[in-house]
């Protein structure tokens, strides 16, 4: 793994992360409403965390505030138990509350030498 490699899944996290936002600017009840924007976002959140799992270990340590363990296992549950049902009100707490960390921590990488 190269920094470029990294900084081209930095940036693809970013790029989910603003389509994501762009998706839901309408708010929560828009998106409970809306099987469309739910695909979306749960298309990107798969996309995104995928690039998260590529990111290198040197890169991961440099941005300890973000849980990567726990974005690849939300992955895990996003790609493999759609047949479960996804539970909506999970996927508008992450979007709300944890997407702006890992966007911060991602601008922050970027911005470091890796």
């Amino acid at each position: 793994m190269t920094d470029h490699d990294d900084q081209v899944y930095l940036n693809h996290i970013l790029e989910c992360v603003s389509l994501i936002q762009d998706y839901t600017h309408n708010g929560k009840a828009n998106f409970m409403e809306s099987a469309l924007i739910q695909d979306a976002v749960l298309r990107r959140l798969q996309i995104m965390a995928e690039s998260t799992q590529r990111l290198s270990d040197n890169a991961k340590v440099k941005a300890p505030e973000v849980d990567w363990r726990a974005l690849s296992g939300f992955r895990n549950v996003l790609v493999h138990d759609y047949l479960g049902g996804i539970d909506l009100e999970r996927i508008w707490n992450a979007v709300e509350l944890d997407l702006p960390g890992l966007a911060a921590a991602a601008q922050k990488l970027t911005a470091t030498e890796l």
